[in-house]
C-alpha cells in the first residue's frame, strides 16, 4: 500500500507540473493543445470538433529519450504570411505560405515545433548536439477521437515499391501489427478528411504507420542494414539489420510529421503543404529544367507496327519513337530497360543500339532522350555513370528498383539528385517510395513513382477507374506521380484482358485523357504505343497539347474516391479533367473561373456508348463565357476533358 501510495503521489506530483500550451491556425478553426507534463502529448480540434486526443512523440537517443520528463526553457509562437514560387509548378507558380508555429525549446538542446496552417498541421524536433546521434526509434503515435475509417495502402515488408491499393477499413479493425506506407487518408466526422504523411526527409529512414487494434497508429520505420547478399541483379537477401533507424548530426531537423486537413474533399488535393515543409531549392541555376510530356517505350513492349523492319531495343525503333515525339512537339522520349548491354553494365549500349547516333537524331529533332538504369550500378560508380550519360547528351535518367526507404537509401536519392543537378540532368524515381519534399531542394527531381499505376495492367487487374480517383486524395498528396497515363486500348470491366505486349485500360478512353489534367506530373508519359497514337491522331493531338505544370490549380468538384473535377490554368487558357469510379455520372460546373471575354472550349466526352465500347468518344468545340455553365456526363469507369483558350 506504501508502494502504491508513492506511485500516486509522484504521478500527481508530475501532473501538477504539466502545462499546457496552445496554438491556431491563421483562420482559427484548426487548434492543437500540447501538453507537457511527464511526457509530451499533443490533441487537435477542427471546428472545436476534437480529431486527435494525447498523442505522443518522443526520440529514443539510447542513452537519453527527448520528450520524456522534458523541461521547457521557452515557448515562442511566430506568424510568417508570404508568397513562395516553386522552381517546378506542380500545382501553381505562386503558394501562399501562411502558418502560426509554437516553439518549445527543451533541455538539453532539443526544440520541438508545431506549425499550423489552415488546412493541416505539421510538428517536428530539432536538435542542437554536437556529436552524432543515433536513433533507435522516433514516436509518432496517434490516437483518434473516434472510430474513423482510413484508406490504408496496406505493406507486407518494410521493402517495398510503395505501390499498393487503398483498403477502406475502420481503423479499429485492423489488427494490432497491419503497417501501411504513406500517406494515409483518415475520413473522421462532420466530412473531416486527414491525410497523413512527412515533409523534408533527409538523412533519416521513412516514416510507416502500424496499426494497434485500437482507433489508434503507431509509428514503424526500416532499421539501418548492416550487411546483405545481393539477389539477382536488383534485390538483396540474408540482410543483417541494425538496432537503430539512423546514425546523423546531433545538430538537424528531423522530418516533419504531416497532417493535411480539410472539411471539403475538393479543398484536400489542393494542399501545397509537403513542398512548404521541405527544404529550399539548393540549385544556383534552374532555367536548363524543363518539364514536359515523355514517350515511353516499356509500357507498350516496343509494339509498334506498318513499319518496314522489325521492332525491338534497337536504333530504327527508337528512331521512330523520335520521330513520333517531334511530329507531335513531345520533348522527350525514354529508352527503358533493355537499351544497355546488361542491367548490371549500363556504361555500354546493346549491340543493336547507336546510343550516339540516337542522341544526334533526337537532338536535330528537337527531343531530348531520358535513360533507364538500375539504382546500384549508378550507387556503386555514381560520377563515372553520369559523366558518361551528360557526354552523350542525355537529358536526364530514370533511376529504378531501390524497393527500399531506410537511411542509406534516402541518402541514395539526395546523392543522386545532386549528382544529376550537377550535370544539368533531370531524374525520375522509379520503383521508388512516396515524394517526401525532396524535390523542392533538388528540383531536377521531375519525376516519382511510389504508386500503383498504369503498369501494373499489363500483369493485373487491379488498375480500376476507382483506384484512379481515389490516388487523387491519397497518393498525391505527398507529390506529384509517375502514374504513367495514355492508354488507347480501353475496357470496361466486362471486356478487360491482361496483357503483356497489347495492354489495355480499364475504363474509358476519356477517362485515360481526363488524368493529364487531375494527375500531377511534370514530366508525364504517353504510355502507349507510337503506332496507336497515330492511329488515334485526334486523341493524341488533344493530349499533346496538355501542359504538364501549371499557374492555377482549381478543384470544381469532388468526393473520395467517386469522382474528381480538376481545373487548371496555363496563362490564359484553362484545362479541365473529370474522372468517375464505376458509378456513371452527371455534373455541372459553372466556368466563373474564366476570365472576361469569350472563350472556345474543346471536349473530349464519353461517346453514347462508352458504357459498352469504352473507346467511343465525341469532340465537341464550341465557345463559353465565364457565365456558362457545363454539363459533365461520364459513363461508368468513365472521364472527361476540355481546354479553353480565349478567343
Amino acid at each position: 500500500m506504501k508502494r502504491t501510495f508513492l506511485i500516486l503521489l509522484i504521478a500527481l506530483s508530475l501532473n501538477g507540473f504539466a502545462k499546457d500550451y496552445s496554438i491556431k491556425s491563421p483562420n482559427g478553426k484548426i487548434q492543437v493543445t500540447v501538453a507537457v507534463g511527464a511526457q509530451i502529448n499533443w490533441s487537435a480540434t477542427v471546428d472545436n470538433h476534437p480529431i486527435f486526443t494525447n498523442n505522443t512523440l518522443s526520440v529514443d537517443l539510447g542513452s537519453s529519450v527527448l520528450g520524456v520528463n522534458p523541461k521547457v526553457v521557452s515557448a515562442k509562437t511566430t506568424t510568417v504570411n508570404e508568397v513562395v514560387e516553386p522552381v517546378v509548378a506542380i500545382k501553381s507558380k505562386t503558394i501562399s505560405n501562411n502558418y502560426n508555429q509554437l516553439n518549445l525549446a527543451f533541455k538539453p538542446n532539443y526544440t520541438l515545433s508545431f506549425r499550423l496552417f489552415d488546412n493541416g498541421i505539421a510538428y517536428r524536433f530539432e536538435t542542437s548536439m554536437k556529436e552524432e546521434i543515433t536513433v533507435k526509434n522516433e514516436e509518432v503515435g496517434l490516437n483518434f477521437s473516434g472510430d474513423y475509417s482510413v484508406l490504408f495502402p496496406e505493406e507486407t515488408t518494410l521493402y517495398s515499391h510503395y505501390e499498393r491499393l487503398y483498403l477502406d477499413q475502420k481503423i479499429s479493425s485492423l489488427n494490432a501489427g497491419r503497417f501501411a506506407s504513406l500517406p494515409t487518408l483518415v475520413k473522421a466526422d462532420n466530412n473531416i478528411k486527414i491525410g497523413i504523411t512527412e515533409a523534408d526527409l533527409f538523412d533519416y529512414p521513412c516514416l510507416f504507420m502500424e496499426a494497434t487494434g485500437k482507433n489508434a497508429f503507431k509509428s514503424k520505420y526500416p532499421k539501418v542494414i548492416l550487411k546483405s547478399d545481393p539477389k539477382g541483379d536488383r534485390e538483396i537477401q540474408n540482410i543483417q539489420e541494425a538496432d537503430y533507424i539512423a546514425k546523423t548530426s546531433g545538430t538537424r531537423t528531423f522530418p516533419w510529421r504531416v497532417f493535411m486537413i480539410s472539411t471539403e474533399d475538393a479543398r484536400l488535393v489542393e494542399n501545397q503543404m509537403v513542398f512548404l515543409l521541405s527544404r529550399e531549392n539548393k540549385l544556383k541555376e534552374t532555367s536548363w529544367i524543363k518539364p514536359g510530356l515523355v514517350a515511353w517505350d516499356w509500357w507498350n513492349d516496343n509494339n509498334i507496327y506498318g513499319v518496314d523492319f522489325k521492332s525491338g531495343l534497337d536504333t530504327k525503333t527508337y528512331k521512330y519513337y523520335i520521330d513520333f515525339a517531334s511530329k507531335n512537339n513531345i520533348p522527350y522520349i525514354i529508352l527503358d530497360e533493355g537499351w544497355t548491354k546488361s542491367t548490371t553494365n549500363i556504361k555500354e549500349a546493346n549491340p543493336n543500339l547507336d546510343i550516339k547516333e540516337l542522341m544526334a537524331y533526337g537532338k536535330s529533332k528537337n527531343v531530348g532522350l531520358i535513360l533507364w538504369c538500375l539504382w546500384n550500378p549508378i550507387d556503386a560508380d555514381m560520377n563515372g555513370i553520369l559523366d558518361i550519360y551528360a557526354n552523350w547528351g542525355a537529358k536526364g535518367i530514370k533511376v529504378d528498383f531501390m524497393a527500399r526507404s531506410e537511411q542509406y537509401m534516402v541518402n541514395f536519392y539526395e546523392r543522386a539528385a545532386k549528382a544529376c543537378a550537377d550535370r544539368q540532368l533531370l531524374i525520375d524515381f522509379h520503383g521508388a517510395f512516396k515524394p517526401s519534399g525532396m524535390a523542392r531542394a533538388y528540383p531536377n527531381i521531375i519525376g516519382h513513382e511510389g504508386v500503383k499505376g498504369m503498369e501494373n495492367c499489363k500483369w493485373s487487374k487491379d488498375i480500376t477507374p476507382e483506384h484512379d480517383v481515389t490516388l487523387c486524395f491519397t497518393r498525391m498528396l505527398a507529390g506529384a506521380m509517375d502514374y504513367t497515363p495514355g492508354a488507347m486500348h480501353n475496357a470496361q470491366a466486362v471486356d478487360y484482358a491482361i496483357s503483356n505486349s497489347n495492354p489495355m485500360s480499364q475504363g474509358t478512353r476519356c477517362h485515360q485523357l481526363a488524368m493529364y489534367v487531375c494527375f500531377d506530373a511534370p514530366l508525364q508519359m504517353l504510355n502507349d504505343s507510337p503506332s496507336n497514337y497515330y492511329k488515334e491522331q485526334e486523341c493524341t493531338t488533344f493530349i499533346c497539347k496538355m501542359p504538364t505544370v501549371w499557374d492555377n490549380t482549381k478543384v470544381l468538384d469532388a468526393k473520395v474516391g467517386d469522382y474528381i473535377v480538376t481545373a487548371r490554368q496555363k496563362g490564359t487558357d484553362w484545362y479541365i479533367g473529370a474522372l468517375t469510379d464505376w458509378d456513371s455520372r452527371s455534373l455541372t460546373i459553372d466556368c466563373s473561373f474564366l476570365g472576361d471575354g469569350n472563350y472556345e472550349i474543346e471536349i473530349m466526352q464519353d461517346g453514347m456508348n462508352a458504357d459498352k465500347y469504352a473507346a467511343d468518344y465525341k469532340r465537341i468545340v464550341k465557345q463559353v463565357t465565364k457565365a456558362s455553365q457545363l454539363k459533365i456526363d461520364m459513363a461508368k469507369g468513365g472521364g472527361w476533358a476540355a481546354i479553353i483558350k480565349k478567343i
